[in-house]
């Protein structure tokens, strides 16, 4: 709705995890390198945590990206399913065609397909998404899959992604022996007040548009404030600004365009002052595409009527003008 107005190609404030639109942060750069580090260097277990919305879905994303061809990559977002519906979907997103029934049987599968591809210099990566919601006991059988080794590599690399919930669960005494093993820590933290300025402007870029400068410092000071420096939330409240502005007509969301966002957003109904200037804004619209559609038809008009009648072009302004005098 509000593209055309501001000069955009695409949304530059969609909720989705796409890499194209990642920025790298200093802690988003760190973290994206170790855990590049990690899995091309086979260092088993990775953990990346994270608040919820800091990015760390889209970093993984990204991480896909930069990994070689010659890796391949299971990527389970659901962390509610059993070990033994987990480790099927394994198997049918690695495309191990061979389908076993029973566990024995899968781990056997799963670990002939590993050593296939270590022969062949090729890398397996297991990525679990929001891993905080693993039971203890589904924690204890992933950390069996990291047994997949020879004497001098690791066969699976397992990343472990989730909220700051995920390090508190890994210092359970039940769980010591998977804290043991993993290699590398990895963690996002919140953006800061320039780095939100950034992160606005970066998705304005990458959306196209000519004026870097939609959000003023003062409305991007207030957004850090609101959103605590979580992209997610920054998202969502800069779609709404943008879509508030068109609504006002206005070029520029300032501060106090972001304070009427912020309202929206926490109440859930936006100011009557709102609704009215959105609404007359329509209105207007329709009323100057309504006029514009009936000059133009009353000129083709005047035209036919001109090569069908010979009419000279004075007699037709002056037709025009009497049809447009209210």
């Amino acid at each position: 709705m509000y593209l055309k107005f501001y000069g955009l190609q695409e949304k530059p404030f969609n909720a989705t995890p796409d890499p194209r639109f990642l920025y790298m942060s200093p802690g988003h750069r760190e973290a994206l390198a170790q855990l590049y580090y990690g899995a091309q260097e086979r260092k088993g277990f990775i953990l990346l945590t994270g608040k919820v919305g800091t990015g760390k879905t889209t970093l993984v994303h990204a991480l896909r990206q930069r990994l070689d061809g010659q890796t391949a990559v299971s990527f389970i977002f659901n962390s509610t399913l059993p070990f033994d519906d987990m480790l099927e979907y394994v198997l049918v997103d690695l495309g191990i065609g061979k389908r076993e029934d029973s566990r024995a049987r899968r781990i056997i599968a799963f670990n002939d397909f590993l050593i296939e591809r270590e022969r062949a210099r090729q890398n397996t990566v297991l990525i679990i998404d929001e891993a905080q919601n693993l039971p203890s006991e589904t924690m204890e059988q992933v950390r069996l899959l990291s047994n997949f080794e020879t004497p001098t590599t690791k066969l699976l690399q397992i990343l472990l992604v989730g909220q700051p919930e995920l390090r508190a669960k890994l210092d359970l005494p039940e769980l010591r022996q998977l804290r043991q093993r993993i290699s590398l820590r990895c963690q996002i933290a919140p953006l800061t007040a320039e780095e939100t300025r950034q992160y606005v402007r970066n998705r304005l870029r990458i959306a196209g548009a000519r004026d870097l400068g939609l959000f003023t410092d003062a409305a991007i000071e207030r957004m850090t404030e609101y959103s605590g420096g979580i992209p997610r939330i920054i998202n969502i409240l800069g779609d709404h600004c943008l879509l508030f502005g068109y609504a006002d007509q206005i070029r520029r969301v300032d501060r106090s365009s972001v304070n009427e966002a912020i309202e929206y957003m926490d109440q859930g109904m936006p100011r009557q002052r709102r609704i009215t200037s959105f609404g007359r804004s329509i209105r207007r619209r329709r009323s100057q595409w309504f006029v514009k559609s009936c000059v133009f038809g009353l000129a083709v008009a005047a035209v036919s009527h001109v090569l069908s009648h010979e009419t000279s072009v004075v007699n037709l302004f002056e037709s025009l003008r009497r049809a447009l005098m209210p």
